[in-house]
C-alpha cells in the first residue's frame, strides 16, 4: 500500500544503543507494572546501574538475561559516575533505575542524567511508575497545578521553616516522607497551617494500598493509634484563597469554640484554621480568643 504523501514513516528502532543512558522506570510495588519496552531494555542493555544490587536481583528474577549490575546510590554516586560516563564514552549502553519509581525524582540520578547530557551522550526516559504521581491522582485532591517538594529537612527547625515558605502556596502539594517522621511533620501541618483537605498514601500498587485522610487532624489521629510503617506519600491540599468576612466577634469566637472543642485543635491552631477561611488574620482571631476567655473568667467570680 502507498504511503499518503506527506505521511510520517515511523522506522524501526532497536534498543538499546550503545552509548545511551537510558533512565527506566521500576514498580512502585506491583511487579506486573515493569512495561516491555522496560523489560526488553533491562534485558539487553550492557550495564545497570542500580540502587542496591539485591533488590534488583530479584526485579530482574524472570527475565531472559539482564546486563551487568554496578552500585549506584547516594553514598557512593560521586565515585561511580565518572565510571558510568566512562562506559557511555566507550560506547557501552547504561540502564539507570532505583529501588522503585522513575530515577532522578529525589535520587541522585539527577545529577548522572545532567552530567551524561553536558558529555554529549543521549539519554531516553523509558516511563513507569512513579509514587509522587500516583498518590497525587488518587488522592481526590485538584491535581491541575500542583507543587512537588520531595523529603522535608530532617531537622524540626528545618522542617518549620520551610513550611512556613510555603504556606501560603495555593496549588496542591506532595511530600515524600519517611514513616518514622511523619508523626511530627502532621504535627508541623496541623499547627502551622491548620486543618486542611490531606491525603497520606501508603502501599501504593500493593494489596494492602491505603489512602489515610481526608484532614491533616484525621491523619494525625490515624497514626498516633497506628505506627507508620514504609515511606509515605503525603498529599496537601494548597492554601484556599481568603476571603474577608464581616467582623463579627460573636460569631468568630463560636466558630473558634467548635474548633477547640469540636475538633480538638489547639488555640493557635483553631486561629490559623480560621484565618485561612475567614480572611482575618491569625493575630487578630487569637487576641478575640484570649479576650471572650478573660471576659468568661471575669463573669465567673463571685
Amino acid at each position: 500500500m502507498a504511503t499518503p504523501a506527506g505521511a510520517i514513516v515511523e522506522q524501526p528502532r532497536e534498543e538499546p544503543h550503545g552509548g545511551v543512558l537510558y533512565v527506566v522506570g521500576t514498580p512502585i510495588g506491583n511487579r506486573q507494572d515493569l512495561s516491555p519496552r522496560a523489560c526488553k531494555v533491562l534485558e539487553q542493555v550492557d550495564v545497570i546501574a542500580c540502587e542496591d544490587t539485591r533488590h534488583s536481583l530479584q526485579l530482574l528474577h524472570g527475565l531472559s538475561g539482564h546486563g551487568r549490575l554496578i552500585s549506584f546510590h547516594r553514598h557512593n554516586c560521586h565515585q561511580r559516575q565518572p565510571q558510568l560516563l566512562a562506559l557511555l564514552a566507550a560506547r557501552h549502553s547504561v540502564a539507570l533505575i532505583t529501588d522503585a519509581g522513575l530515577p532522578s525524582i529525589s535520587d541522585p540520578g539527577e545529577e548522572l542524567v545532567a552530567s551524561a547530557r553536558q558529555a554529549g551522550h543521549g539519554v531516553i526516559c523509558i516511563p513507569g511508575p512513579t509514587a509522587l504521581m500516583t498518590a497525587l491522582v488518587g488522592s481526590g485532591l485538584p491535581c491541575g497545578r500542583f507543587v512537588f517538594e520531595g523529603f522535608l529537612p530532617a531537622k524540626r527547625s528545618a522542617r518549620r521553616q520551610r513550611l512556613q515558605h510555603l504556606e501560603r502556596e495555593p496549588r496542591t502539594m506532595v511530600f515524600y516522607e519517611a514513616p518514622h517522621r511523619l508523626l511530627a511533620m502532621l504535627e508541623d501541618l496541623l499547627e502551622l497551617w491548620g486543618d486542611r483537605p490531606l491525603q497520606v498514601a501508603r502501599e501504593l500498587t500493593k494489596r494492602h494500598e491505603e489512602f489515610i485522610g481526608p484532614t491533616t487532624a484525621e491523619a494525625l489521629k490515624h497514626f498516633l493509634s497506628r505506627d507508620p510503617r514504609g515511606e509515605c506519600c503525603v498529599v496537601v491540599g494548597g492554601c484556599p484563597e481568603p476571603t474577608v468576612l464581616p467582623w463579627d466577634g460573636d460569631d468568630l469566637a463560636g466558630q473558634l469554640q467548635q474548633l477547640i472543642h469540636k475538633d480538638g485543635l489547639s488555640p493557635s491552631q483553631a486561629a490559623r484554621a480560621l484565618a485561612q477561611r475567614s480572611g482575618h488574620s491569625r493575630q487578630q482571631l487569637y487576641a478575640l480568643l484570649l479576650q471572650r476567655r478573660c471576659a468568661d473568667g471575669d463573669r465567673a467570680e463571685p
